[in-house]
């Protein structure tokens, strides 16, 4: 017999492993690249120390002369504080005592609702990843109708149906937990369940309960004025390479980038990221004379590549935008993989106070962190 008991057992031991490994794994090709540690993890923050430029004791000289002077590389200490990443599933009670003798069935509404955890955590977490880390989805465009829940943004790439968001103005919360019903992508307008009232022109959505507290993307790594602690301006090791007029997407175009990323930091490309745009562009310019091979990526997916650098097009990367990359140099550092939340009995079924209907939420504790931004490269103002 199916019960909550037997349901909190199965989510412990089978589908804790599962899950987590899709989640690492199948959420995002780039993020399944990035290696996983605990390493540096003090406290609630991770504290890692980086070295930037080169070895001072080197030099040459005569047979009788003065040796090299030592000079230690350059050290400085990244430190972020670990983000809190939530994972969470829901169960109606009625859905349980439907399935409590069909032991086919209540795998089946498991799975179901694991495939839903998985989806939407593929969406959310590939969206954190090209972000500043502040969660930022869109921002209102045009003050909506009196009484009205349809909202003009200025864009609807982050946005889906079904997600709860908060509105601000500034740091003021305007609206909490609204619903999004529906997405008019042409249009770029968005529908709430039920009427609300408080968002104005300029105002900005987050994803609920989420501002100010995701993980740090590329976004920040490019152009945050800080980064990890650290003041950007005047420290050329901390300034990754940009190319803000690009232009017309050509081979020879792109690998005189890639060259001047890797002679501006002195790392080495191995991972291209692009909007859909870009891609098509570059298939485009080389397919007349040249085939981009694929290849294979961790997490089991495929890739077309330039020059054997895999280039993988996301949803989440701006228009016009490519982003050359040695994901040697990032880490996503961890306090433990993901884990159940677990109740002071044990439980990871927990029922919503005053309804019949269960949860069970997935937790990491994890920051992204990238050792040398220098190494990296971003081309933006690509023709699509």
């Amino acid at each position: 017999m199916i019960t909550t008991q037997t349901a909190d057992s199965v989510l412990k031991s089978y589908y804790l492993g599962v899950v987590g490994e899709q989640l690492d794994k199948s959420v995002n090709p780039l993020l399944a690249e990035i290696k996983k540690t605990t390493s540096d993890v003090w406290g609630k923050d991770v504290r890692k120390a980086v070295r930037f430029g080169v070895h001072g004791g080197i030099g040459a000289g005569t047979e009788d002369g003065e040796l090299p002077k030592a000079l230690s590389t350059g050290y400085a200490q990244f430190v972020a504080p670990l983000k809190n990443l939530y994972g969470t599933i829901e169960i109606s009670d009625k859905a349980i005592r439907a399935s409590e003798n069909s032991e086919g069935a209540f795998v089946n509404l498991l799975n179901d609702e694991m495939d839903s955890l998985v989806r939407s955590s593929s969406f959310n977490f590939s969206r954190m990843l090209f972000g500043d880390g502040t969660g930022k989805l869109a921002t209102i465009s045009a003050a909506p109708s009196a009484g009205s829940n349809i909202l003009n943004v200025d864009s609807t790439i982050n946005l889906a149906e079904g997600m709860v968001v908060d509105v601000y103005t500034m740091d003021t919360l305007d609206v909490s937990g609204a619903v999004i019903a529906t997405v008019d992508r042409a249009g770029n307008k968005i529908t709430f369940e039920g009427n609300i009232t408080g968002p104005t022109q300029s105002d900005t959505l987050f994803l609920q309960n989420s501002k100010d507290l995701e993980i740090t993307g590329l976004k920040a790594i490019f152009e945050a004025d800080e980064l990890y602690g650290i003041t950007r301006e005047g420290k050329s090791w901390l300034t990754p390479y940009t190319k803000s007029s690009f232009g017309t997407m050509s081979e020879d175009a792109l690998q005189e980038a890639i060259d001047g990323v890797e002679e501006y930091g002195g790392g080495k490309v191995n991972f291209i990221v692009c909007s859909r745009g870009v891609r098509r562009k570059l298939i485009s310019a080389l397919s007349s004379y040249r085939k981009m091979d694929p290849v294979e990526l961790a997490g089991g997916y495929r890739a077309l590549s330039f020059n054997g650098i895999p280039v993988v097009a996301d949803r989440f990367c701006p228009k016009g935008t490519m982003y050359l990359l040695n994901t040697n140099d990032f880490g996503l550092h961890q306090l433990c993989d993901w884990q159940w939340l677990e109740g002071e009995d044990g439980r990871i079924l927990k029922q919503v106070p005053g309804k019949p209907v269960y949860t069970a939420t997935l937790v990491k504790y994890a920051e992204l962190m990238c050792y040398r931004p220098v190494g990296q490269g971003m081309l933006k103002g690509i023709t699509e």
